[in-house]
């Protein structure tokens, strides 16, 4: 194997990506194939594996280290792999093309000085073609060369490159990429990777080796600023060790350095390594390392390293580029996990800027209010802790992040720019966190919705699928249930008209505190007073809380067969006095905000409706936010 390069000699890493099908691995190990990269046991093995199995030879199974990747023909994981040519080591990192594995890809490319696009010259461009070229769009890759492969299939035309050139270089162009080479070959056959295909006599170019060649090595990262993100603290005997790996710059032992977001500072009193004696004075990017500081300040897990005069971004609010993943699409005001290098914080997303359809890469119109799988957008999102980042422009590792949700990976994205956000004034009250922050900080205003009706008529059922789907739609909904309430706190009231009325009375207390705290909260009560409901709806609307009464509506008779508690049978056995609806009144509303006709319309029509009614009310959309005086207009801000 030719692993001979001098001393000091930097690797060159590219991200090989593409379709499943159109020959990335069988590619990447022809090319080990031909550089003489492949150990001979393997090259041994993997020539034994396609004669005991009578199929013929595949350059893709000098990848393949798993048994289920060659019996499923597709890879599931990153891969890297080392080669040599013509004084220039390189480093391959295989990014995965299945749809389903496309995540790995986030972290499989995140250190690529360039990018190879593998394309299928019989197919052409994809739905998933284009998708990796957003994902590299996305990871700021700099240098692209687009390898045709399969060309012997499109019997070698100079025609049917000249198209597929064109639409190379159209669609690189719209995602503002660069393209550097675009070159037909084929790596079943070898043709136009090392050396010159004498069947692409009328191609001028280089074939793709020396094309890799000819690309430049990203600028070291020791000569960024210095960011250590700090991964864990241990103590040894009387030393306080605070460990990770430094992503860009160089550290010295005796420096100032400080602490981000938190602006602690300290001196470095000793850099650690092991075995001791290896321990430097000086540690560059990429290199894990432990070190002591002269001052025990506390500092833990999540802080980020760097000098006074390079300091990083601290904020909490953020316009950024992002390729969703999840399963579930991405919802303004639902929360996700948000990791960038080792710090953790709950997110939720303000806005959506901007979707791109991943099929003709165009901005979708209007813009949605949510990420589907495999789109990629542009959003304002806020942290609820201050985070230590960069633009991703500026520093690359610490300007990318990803959102988690429910403890899976469901996107990456880039901070294209930091926004300023309120401050904390104190107010009137005990809080000193404004309605305004809140509703900002949760995507959602609050609200109360007071659903009367009797007993039967469907209130506690609609109540209780209407909070889960809110909830799951990133709205927080609590429902305050009429059985659960004299449970407890009304639990010393009786059923005449006076505890009836205080009981009206505590409910909406409840009800308006809850809406404080920004939750939209459903309240399910027979409430059948209208004087009572009034007064709910004052308690509510004094200290400005949103505030809509909906009538459930059926029949007695209905209420009577339905008895889903079994009240009416008790009340005929006469077990409950004064029962509503039988020997007590109901006041049907003389006027209400919604009303549902639940013996008419199924639960489902209902809780549509109810949807319909409640989510534009309490969601925030950027229009509404102007129209309620909670936006600064962070967009003003690009």
């Amino acid at each position: 194997m030719n692993n001979h390069l001098p001393l000091g000699t930097k690797t060159f890493n590219i991200v090989f990506a593409g379709h499943v099908d159109h020959g990335k691995s069988t590619l990447i190990g022809r090319i080990l194939w031909d550089t003489d990269s492949v150990p001979k046991e393997k090259k041994e093995a993997a020539i034994a594996y396609c004669q005991k199995n009578r199929i013929e030879f595949e350059y893709a199974f000098l990848l393949d280290s798993l048994l289920e990747e060659r019996t499923q023909n597709i890879t599931i994981d990153v891969t890297e792999v080392n080669f040599f040519y013509g004084q220039r080591r390189f480093r391959i990192i295989d990014a995965p093309g299945h749809l389903e594995f496309l995540k790995n890809m986030i972290s499989g490319a995140t250190k690529a000085d360039a990018a190879v696009l593998v394309i299928d010259s019989s197919v052409g461009i994809g739905e998933q073609t284009k998708r990796h070229a957003m994902l590299l769009a996305l990871l700021g890759i700099k240098q692209i060369v687009v390898a045709l492969n399969k060309f012997d299939l499109v019997h070698y035309s100079p025609q049917a490159y000249k198209i597929l050139h064109n639409e190379c270089i159209q669609l690189l162009e719209k995602l503002e990429l660069p393209c550097n080479f675009v070159i037909p070959l084929s790596a079943k056959s070898g043709e136009n990777i090392i050396e010159r295909s004498t069947h692409l006599s009328w191609y001028e170019g280089k074939p793709l080796l020396e094309a890799l060649l000819g690309l430049d090595i990203s600028t070291s990262p020791e000569n960024s600023p210095l960011r250590f993100p700090i991964q864990d603290v241990f103590r040894f005997d009387e030393r306080r060790l605070l460990a990770g790996r430094i992503e860009s710059g160089k550290l010295q032992q005796g420096e100032l350095i400080a602490f981000y977001p938190s602006g602690k500072k300290s001196k470095v009193k000793a850099i650690h390594h092991w075995p001791p004696e290896s321990s430097p004075q000086v540690v560059s990017a990429g290199k894990s390392t432990a070190i002591q500081l002269e001052e025990e300040i506390f500092v833990e897990r999540g802080e980020i390293i760097a000098h006074e005069n390079t300091p990083p971004i601290v904020a909490t609010d953020f316009f950024a580029r992002i390729f969703w993943l999840g399963d579930h699409p991405l919802a303004i005001g639902a929360p996700y996990t948000f990791r960038l290098t080792t710090q953790q914080s709950i997110a939720r997303v303000l806005q959506i800027q901007r979707v791109i359809d991943a099929t003709t890469l165009e901005d979708l119109q209007p813009v949605p209010m949510e990420v589907k799988k495999n789109e990629t957008a542009e959003v304002i999102f806020r942290t609820s802790a201050p985070i230590a980042c960069d633009l991703f422009e500026n520093v690359q590792t610490t300007g990318r992040f990803v959102f988690a949700d429910q403890n899976r990976i469901a996107g990456g994205g880039i901070i294209l720019k930091a926004l300023p956000s309120k401050p904390v004034h104190e107010i009137k009250g005990r809080s000193r966190i404004s309605a305004v922050q809140r509703a900002k900080f949760l995507g959602h205003r609050s609200g109360v919705f007071w659903m009367t009706g009797l007993s039967g008529s469907g209130k506690t059922t609609l109540s209780n699928r209407l909070e889960q789907i809110l909830f799951h739609r990133g709205i927080l909904a609590y429902v305050i249930d009429g059985d659960e309430l004299r449970g407890g706190l009304s639990k010393d009231l009786g059923f005449d008209a006076q505890d009836r009325k205080e009981n009206i009375r505590r409910a909406a207390e409840t009800a308006k505190t809850l809406a404080k705290s920004g939750l939209v909260v459903i309240v399910a009560l027979i409430s059948p007073f209208e004087e009572d409901r009034k007064n709910a709806r004052s308690i509510c609307e004094k200290d400005g809380i949103l505030f809509k009464e909906i009538f459930v509506d059926a029949p007695i008779e209905i209420c009577k067969s339905r008895d889903p508690k079994f009240l009416y049978l008790k009340a005929s056995k006469g077990e409950i006095p004064k029962m509503t609806g039988l020997d007590s009144p109901y006041e049907p509303p003389s006027h209400c905000d919604l009303h549902l006709l639940t013996a008419q319309e199924s639960i489902e029509t209902c809780l549509e409706k109810l949807l319909d009614f409640i989510v534009p009310l309490v969601r925030i959309s950027p229009d509404k936010e102007r129209e309620l005086g909670l936006l600064e207009d962070p967009a003003a801000e690009i």
